[in-house]
């Protein structure tokens, strides 16, 4: 992807990060050539040994540790960690001394407040304490429907002490959609809030209470942070957050210890192509897989600030809530990241003194096309890591980074998923960046390139993004009657047992990756697979072009590409416009890549985690029903799809 790297951190910068203290211990010295693939091969050849050494580096607290690491199986699905281990969650995520700063919080109307533990242990103690005298105990739902607040992680860290299982999902979801989640899951507490406020204006959430509570027959406690009608009274049926905890002073948490595998939460696919999934993760593995993924990978350390942008419906939430785990402080946003200006983000990384920030790459887009320079506006001393998800960073994104906003940083683009709550491919702090890569296997993964029989593909080679070996945070099932074995044709039938979940991917020759998309929606003009990042990469870069959706559209038994283009303002597609995208198109991919129709549209839909939804708008060219539309952030959007002349 380019001939020099963009970065590439000095020997004793990467002689001092954690994965090189953690190498050494492995007898591996990680700064040398091929540093990184000799841990990595070690890390899957030999997981009881490595897995073993990520719980002794990373500190995990437990009662118990067990008699094996990993106990195999013939199965992947099968294979356990940490058998007979005995351990809490929360208590994890909750030692430190009181006076260290656990929580950084601001939102759009100016506020900031910084939480240390010993104020937080205080919170989480009085709703444990509340949890328990309503009869919450281990294997009962908390459902949590509240905004990126920092009740909601003391509501998550209270119910994981009582051994409880957490789910939440977003106050911008309607009442079906939180319906479609957590009606499944048959809560016993539900943690709400009276409204929230984005991009300045306000949101009032009693009216979808009421309904969401009228769906949910097994709830026996309404609980409702009050952040817009303080002066009000709760609504009818419900108990005000502060009424509910009042009778139970702070005191001493009492952990439950409970199994590696006992489920923590329950998080849910997006349900863009049907009613969501309700997946179950096991404690013991999202926290030895986070602690793995943030101290050695992202080189997360005891005081630093990890700011993510991200809300309670996003797994990057969850991620977020682990970096308390390692000492770190967690920064929270609530509101629009581009209200009132897009220096927004930036002025909290330099008042909270943020050293990793966590964000999407439609953001870091988002601030390319605006222009926006915060290396000139902002000191950004304190940032060390920047990490973007969400879809594939462009190379133009990664340049913008180095160009724009800090040049010597950490740039770690990560993929992975809500299916594992975590991460397949990321960053590594002690190697070079290259431009449009990531940089590598996720420890402890055999991360592999296959086609569609299941054979290996050469570096440069896309294919299916294939895991050959077990990890601790693959799922324990999904929720439901039947659901381990839906559980396991989702992800392991595709491929003979091996974990598949639908990235296109390939392997370069710097140790990396390349994500072109996902394989359910590549792209077949006469029979040729076509990765969709090929083409966003080019198309988004240009100065004309605000964002982009392609699909593949079935015409006389062949398949058309299909683009649409959002445009900047004062821009219109005339003739001469869909010349260049073609020109560029064809010269920066191949002729297969060159899209058969260009059309513009007002508006791309999204998921609320901001990823553009390209089956949607498939189906709806195509004039077929979308299901599940509550998934959408905007399903207005898909309006501009529908009835096309130039497609008919």
């Amino acid at each position: 992807m380019g001939t020099r790297p963009l970065w590439t951190p000095d020997r004793d910068q990467a002689a001092h990060t954690n994965l090189a203290r953690f190498s050494a211990g492995a007898g591996i010295d990680i700064v040398a050539d091929g540093g990184y693939e000799r841990l990595h091969r070690w890390s899957v050849q030999d997981p009881a040994a490595f897995w073993a050494a990520v719980w002794d580096f990373c500190g995990v607290v437990a009662s118990e540790r067990g008699s094996a690491p990993v106990v195999e199986a013939e199965h992947l699905a099968d294979v356990r960690f940490f058998d007979g281990a005995r351990l809490n969650f929360a208590e994890n995520l909750l030692h430190g001394s009181d006076d260290e700063v656990a929580m950084v919080f601001a939102d759009e109307s100016g506020a900031y407040t910084e939480t240390s533990r010993g104020q937080l242990r205080a919170l989480v103690s009085r709703l444990a304490g509340a949890m328990r005298a309503q009869g919450v105990g281990p294997g009962d739902r908390v459902a949590c429907w509240m905004p990126n607040v920092p009740e909601a992680y003391a509501v998550m860290l209270a119910a994981a002490s009582v051994g409880a299982v957490f789910s939440s999902t977003s106050p911008d979801f309607g009442a079906a959609g939180v319906l479609d989640r957590f009606s499944q899951i048959e809560p016993v507490v539900l943690f709400a809030v009276d409204g929230y406020v984005y991009g300045g204006q306000e949101f009032d959430c009693r009216e979808r209470l009421g309904e969401i509570q009228a769906g949910l027959p097994t709830v026996e406690v309404t609980v409702v942070l009050s952040r817009l009608h303080s002066e009000q009274s709760p609504p009818e049926g419900t108990v005000d957050f502060d009424a509910w905890i009042e009778s139970h002073p702070p005191g001493a948490i009492q952990f439950e210890q409970l199994p590696f595998d006992y489920p923590l939460y329950v998080l849910y696919s997006s349900g863009t192509t049907g009613r969501p999934k309700c997946i179950v993760h096991r404690a013991g593995g999202i926290l030895l897989k986070h602690l793995c993924e943030l101290q050695l990978h992202c080189d997360v350390r005891p005081g630093d600030r990890v700011f993510y942008f991200t809300t309670t419906g996003w797994m990057m939430w969850n991620w977020l809530a682990s970096a308390l785990a390692s000492g770190a402080a967690a920064v929270v946003w609530d509101g629009n990241p581009v209200h009132p200006s897009p220096d927004t983000l930036f002025d909290l990384v330099d008042r909270a003194g943020v050293t990793l920030f966590g964000t999407s790459a439609r953001y870091i887009d988002s601030l390319r096309k605006a222009r926006a320079a915060p290396r000139r506006t902002h000191r950004l001393s304190t940032l060390r890591t920047i990490c973007s998800t969400g879809s594939p960073l462009s190379p133009a994104g990664f340049d913008y980074v180095y160009r724009e906003v800090k040049a010597d940083v950490h740039l770690a683009s990560i993929s992975g998923g809500t299916d594992l709550c975590g991460c397949l491919v990321l960053g590594d702090p002690t190697a070079p960046v290259w431009t449009g890569e990531i940089q590598r296997p996720a420890l402890g993964l055999d991360i592999q390139v296959l086609d569609g029989d299941g054979s290996r593909l050469k570096t440069g080679e896309f294919g299916e993004l294939v895991c050959s070996s077990p990890f601790p945070s693959q799922p324990l099932r999904f929720w439901g009657e039947g659901g381990d074995e839906r559980y396991r044709a989702a992800y392991f039938d595709r491929f003979e047992g091996r974990w598949h979940q639908g990235d296109y991917i390939c392997a370069t020759e710097h140790g990396g990756f390349v994500i072109s998309g996902r394989s359910d929606a590549t792209l077949n003009p006469g029979g040729v697979r076509i990765g969709t990042a090929e083409i966003y990469r080019l198309v988004d870069a240009m100065d004309e072009v605000v964002e982009s959706v392609v699909v593949g559209q079935p015409v006389n038994g062949d398949t058309r590409v299909v683009l649409f283009v959002k445009l900047a303002d004062g821009i219109s597609l005339d003739e001469e416009l869909r010349t260049a995208i073609r020109a560029v198109i064809r010269a920066g991919a191949s002729p297969r890549h060159v899209p058969a129709v260009i059309g513009a549209v007002d508006d791309i839909p999204r998921t609320r985690s901001g990823k553009t939804v390209e089956l949607a708008v498939r189906d709806a060219i195509c004039g077929r029903p979308i299901v599940n539309i509550e998934a959408l952030d905007n399903p207005e959007a898909l309006d501009h799809f529908r009835n096309r002349p130039e497609l008919a």
